[in-house]
């Protein structure tokens, strides 16, 4: 549905460019979007390379051990119905440390495998468990420290203070976060399983 909706806007941009003889300035708007587009990618291609390795070097070093262990008490009140040692919890681990840092493309992989591993725990195939909501409302409004991404849009773009961001960042994410836990929360006490 979405496409055809895309495919409405560009004909019709068309459309009206050449009732108004405005196709060379559409032609013109369309070739610098995408060099824009390119430019912006390679930008965020580059950060996101860079916060990747020091997630490695993080890994390596034992940070990220260190802080899923201090993440584990947060994970197991979250997640009551999945057993201690379940390999969901590494995956959900996993994704809530990268979107800490800012990395949402990297979470996204570890998401991805919690909830194949949370479904293999889910009784009723067709509908998804509480655990399964609980994963998607915290990767959605999960709380970012280092919002890397727009930190190098804002680069990109030639910001004067590309990292002013990150305590109103800090702040809205965390308040979304407490939000999506209390709703889900909420949620799971007038419906029980």
């Amino acid at each position: 549905m979405v496409n055809w909706i895309w495919l409405l806007f560009i004909v019709a941009g068309f459309a009206v460019a050449i009732v108004n003889g405005k196709v060379e300035a559409v032609t013109e708007a369309a070739f610098e979007g995408a060099k824009t587009g390119v430019a912006v990618c390679f930008g965020l291609i580059s950060v996101l390379v860079f916060w990747l390795g020091i997630m490695r070097i993080a890994e390596d070093a034992g940070l990220l051990r260190k802080l899923a262990k201090l993440l584990n008490p947060i994970v197991r009140y979250l997640f009551p119905s999945v057993p201690k040692d379940h390999p969901a919890f590494g995956y959900i681990l996993s994704n809530m440390s990268a979107n800490l840092l800012g990395l949402g493309n990297a979470a996204t992989p570890a998401g991805i495998k919690a909830m194949q591993e949370l479904q293999k725990l889910n009784a009723d195939k067709e509908k998804a468990s509480a655990a399964m909501c609980t994963l998607l409302a915290v990767n959605t409004a999960s709380i970012t420290l280092i919002p890397t991404t727009l930190i190098a849009i804002r680069m990109n773009f030639n910001s004067a203070n590309p990292t002013d961001i990150v305590g109103t960042t800090l702040a809205a994410t965390a308040v979304a976060l407490l939000a999506a836990i209390a709703l889900d929360k909420w949620h799971q006490r007038r419906s029980p399983p």
